[in-house]
């Protein structure tokens, strides 16, 4: 007995020698590869386990395995996931991982046809915000409020949800050029942006670049203070997704879903998104809801072809704010709702609910298919065919409550956007593409909803002068209005008419670089054409009359040159002039009341543009950037309008502005701590109007008032954005998974819009913080929860975000508010808001 004892003791310290010899070590330091600097928090994972570990303060970690060889995989949110091999006991020494800021982790598809300021050696005014600072950080807000802590750019958010207004150098959303995976999609006929429209995109977006000034971009787009690259989910390289639940200010709750299968062993691949959101808004009485859509499906064949299929759509409905005048806000508060109507009680309703000024509704999916076809080593081609239905209304009671009337913005657009590219030589890079947007548009007023009538009797419009009865309605929500919209024109009354838009065009760059010199050219030529359809003021009930039709060039030529004078240090200045063709909505006497064209027509705007530039690049301690600019807009014919008071309808066209923007932009990352990520920026512009105008005032039935005059804007300063912008974020790592961020924005040298031919107000400075909190825990070996908080404008400042008026200081100080007259219409920011997200990864 005693042996067997002896023997089974043997055997047993056998067996574990045997298992302790199995196991393994792996040590290592994760460091960011930009920085040379320790990257604590980084989860190590033993692959197809979930033995995993985190690394320390310095970046260091020990992992323990039962295993004598495998793979281990490192990741970090924000960096580039690499996978590594070990065989038994090892130290891996220093390892790198790249900050996904430069898309590398991102699959492109359709890049031939993204302009992203990387893909091109000759540099730009860039920034990028990249995947992880867009999930923490957009909250509930809109693209916009993301990029206000770069240089030259503000938000103005405007009361209600996707209102807001983004300047970039003092040039607002018109004048800066907005592509989805590289579709333009800033409106046709008026180059604007409704952000509503686009409340999903942030949910979509892997990565978003700001080029500003004249940027990359190869199209002849509206890039005259710059361009924003939206580059949106498409194909991931492995298989995973997250649901997230967010809660914020005023009863806000968003939820979202997201999946993704990677790319299979027959290269197709899936990925979808779910999201629906609500709430009542900062404002008094502009609670909204909408949901978020997006599939796509990818398939690649083989290494020469890639195709890409995706749908994407945000259908939204949103109350609407106005911008009264100052004093009564300072009565009522920053959450007071300015919106009244003669002859309507306030707040008015829809059968649904309270809205005051009305209800904003759309929906506007859009599909696009992408094609990559890698030819040779030498050469490829990139296209895209999309296509955009758009089907919105602006919704508002009329009457003692009677009923809602609509006023109807409908478009179907449809493009293609392809780019050949061509290595010719080591040095010598060659591209050539084509951009066709096919576009119409149509404008109608009808009945929504009918409240306490069952029709209504119109009694304008057709030249017979007949009434006739309403009895269809549209519906206010935006599923409804996409899926049955109004074609009936008899059911429409006030104004009916279509605008064709379309538009060819080619360009082509050229890029040589060697020996750290580098140089650029780039052109494009293009044509658009412009036919209005009348349908209401016509002989025939129903059959529209074409108008007259335009056809006007525009062409574009941009060159640049880059001098790398070490590593650490690189130049750049580039240069461009635009032709531009006026949008269509400047071309009209007054786009409500027929076909009448502006006499004479309003001419090519032209844009001249100067950028110098350079760059430091100090390794882990510091990096910085300093540009100047100078933007001349000349030839510009501007339109506005007083707005309907009974049947006064009071138009401007004020032809023949310039504007010249010119100013210097400094932005400076360091990193002083391990820890610690401090960053800071400081923009100083000069945007002024220049020479003198030519205006035109024009009544209801579009006939001009008068005789042209000329109007003295010489000398005035360009409002709606601050002239000086300054800033400095940062982020510190409290230990590991657990960071606090923190960002403060001064705006300062602002000045108000209104009238052209009256000196604009100077506008008070102002500053605000926000702060962030997030933390990370890993709950299996690819699974994650993630925790974010987000307090905005923690110190509840109270500011002017903008005013509309020109009407001087009153002589009594009670009639100012920090010497802006109160008499002037003008909008506050938003107090301190919040919100707060749990976000399971898988």
């Amino acid at each position: 007995m005693k042996k067997i004892t002896q023997i089974l003791f043997a055997m047993a310290v056998l067996l574990c020698s045997a298992v302790a010899s199995s196991q393994s070590t792996i040590t290592g330091t994760i460091i960011d590869g930009e920085m040379n600097a320790p990257l604590p928090g980084a989860n190590i994972v033993e692959k197809g386990t979930t033995n995993g570990a985190s690394t320390s303060f310095e970046g260091t970690f020990s992992l323990q395995t039962s295993a004598t060889s495998g793979e281990i995989v490192v990741s970090y949110v924000g960096y580039s996931t690499i996978t590594l091999k070990f065989n038994g006991d090892q130290d891996l020494g220093q390892i790198k991982l790249m900050p996904d800021n430069t898309l590398d982790e991102i699959v492109i598809v359709g890049s031939g046809v993204i302009d992203l300021a990387e893909d091109r050696k000759t540099p730009v005014a860039v920034s990028t915000i990249r995947s992880k600072e867009i999930q923490e950080k957009a909250g509930n807000w809109d693209l916009p409020e993301v990029l206000k802590s770069t240089p030259s750019i503000q938000n103005v958010k405007g009361g209600a949800f996707g209102d807001g207004t983004m300047f970039v150098r003092g040039f607002d959303q018109t004048n800066t050029a907005f592509l989805l995976n590289g579709q333009p999609i800033n409106g046709m006929e008026d180059g604007k942006m409704y952000w509503s429209n686009w409340s999903g995109v942030m949910d979509v977006a892997n990565a978003i670049q700001v080029q500003r000034g004249l940027g990359a971009s190869k199209l002849a787009i509206s890039s005259v203070g710059g361009t924003v690259n939206i580059v949106t989910k498409t194909i991931d390289k492995k298989e995973g997704g997250y649901l997230q639940q967010m809660l914020g200010n005023d009863y806000y709750t968003k939820t979202t879903a997201y999946y993704s299968t990677g790319v299979s062993e027959k290269g197709w691949s899936f990925a979808s998104l779910l999201g629906y959101w609500q709430g009542d808004g900062y404002v008094n009485d502009t609670d909204g809801q909408g949901q978020t859509y997006f599939f796509s499906v990818g398939y690649t064949p083989n290494d020469h072809h890639s195709f890409n299929f995706l749908l994407t759509g945000a259908p939204q409905w949103h109350a609407v704010a106005g911008s009264g005048d100052i004093q009564s806000f300072l009565d009522n508060g920053r959450e007071y709702n300015s919106w009244s109507f003669d002859g309507v009680d306030s707040p008015n309703t829809l059968s649904s609910g309270k809205y005051p000024g009305g209800r904003n509704i759309y929906h506007k999916p859009v599909a696009n298919l992408s094609w990559d076809w890698t030819i040779n080593d030498q050469s490829s081609l990139s296209s895209v065919l999309y296509g955009s239905l758009g089907r919105g209304s602006f919704a508002q009671s009329i009457g003692s409550v009677d009923y809602a009337r609509g006023s109807n913005n409908n478009h179907d657009w449809y493009g293609l956007v392809t780019n050949y590219n061509n290595q010719i030589t080591e040095n010598l890079n060659f591209n050539v593409g084509a951009d066709v947007r096919l576009y119409t548009g149509f404008h109608f007023r009808d009945v929504r909803e009918f409240i306490t009538l069952d029709s209504v009797t119109a009694n304008s419009g057709y030249s017979g002068g007949q009434d006739y009865q309403l009895t269809e309605a549209g519906g206010i929500n935006p599923w409804k209005v996409f899926f049955n919209p109004n074609t009936d024109h008899l059911q429409r009354f006030g104004y009916d008419y279509s605008e064709q838009i379309n538009y060819g065009g080619v360009f082509g760059q050229l890029e040589y670089a060697k020996n750290g010199f580098s140089a650029f050219f780039q052109g494009a030529l293009s044509t658009q054409s412009h036919v209005r359809t009348e349908f209401l003021n016509t002989s025939t009930p129903g059959e529209g009359e074409e108008g007259g039709k335009i056809n006007n060039l525009g062409y574009n030529v941009k060159g640049g040159l880059a001098y790398e004078l070490s590593q650490a240090h690189r130049v750049f200045f580039n240069t461009g002039f635009y032709s531009r063709q006026p949008f269509h909505d400047t071309l009209y006497q007054n786009d409500r009341t027929g076909n009448a064209l502006l006499q004479p027509e309003a001419e090519n705007e032209e844009i001249t543009g100067f950028e110098v530039g350079y760059q430091f690049n100090g390794g882990r301690a510091i990096s910085a950037n300093v540009n100047g600019y100078h933007t001349t807009w000349d030839n510009v014919t501007k339109y506005r309008n007083n707005g309907e008071n009974g049947d006064d309808y009071i138009s401007y066209q004020t032809m023949g502005v310039k504007q010249v923007h010119y100013g210097v932009e400094l932005e400076v990352m360091t990193r002083p701590l391990d820890n610690l990520r401090l960053n800071g920026f400081l923009s100083l512009g000069e945007w002024q109007f220049k020479d003198n105008a030519t205006q035109r005032t024009f009544d209801n039935d579009g006939n001009q008032i008068g005789v042209d005059e000329e109007i003295v804007i010489d000398g005035y300063s360009v409002g709606g954005a601050a002239q000086v912008t300054g800033g400095i974020n940062g982020s510190y790592d409290i230990c590991n998974n657990f960071s606090v961020d923190a960002a403060w924005n001064w705006y300062n040298d602002m000045f108000s819009v209104g009238a052209l031919d009256e000196a604009p107000l100077s506008m008070p400075s102002y500053n605000t913080m926000d702060a962030g909190l997030s933390y990370k825990v890993m709950v299996g070996s690819n699974e994650s929860l993630q925790f974010r908080f987000n307090l905005n404008n923690v110190f509840d400042e109270v500011y002017l975000e903008s005013v509309s008026g020109n009407t001087a200081a009153s002589a009594n100080p009670d009639e100012n508010y920090k010497g802006i007259n109160t008499s002037n219409n003008g909008r506050f920011g938003y107090g301190r808001t919040w919100n707060f997200s749990v976000r399971f990864n898988f």
